[in-house]
């Protein structure tokens, strides 16, 4: 399951899928290295997407 505090970089990890989803919501810089060290919660927060929808996404 993924959660809000996981990184970026875990998420892909865990699930390489998931790089079209967070595409999909705007999420295109998926291979910056700030990235791979921010978590879902503040990518979300910078790109003004709600975190909530986003785990409902990813966690289908």
């Amino acid at each position: 399951m993924i959660t809000r505090e996981m990184t970026i970089g875990e998420i892909l990890r865990i699930n390489p899928d998931s790089a079209e989803v967070l595409m999909s919501i705007g999420m295109h810089c998926l291979g910056c290295p700030s990235s791979q060290m921010e978590t879902l919660a503040e990518a979300c927060m910078v790109h003004g997407i709600d975190a909530e929808t986003v785990l409902e996404k990813l966690n289908q």
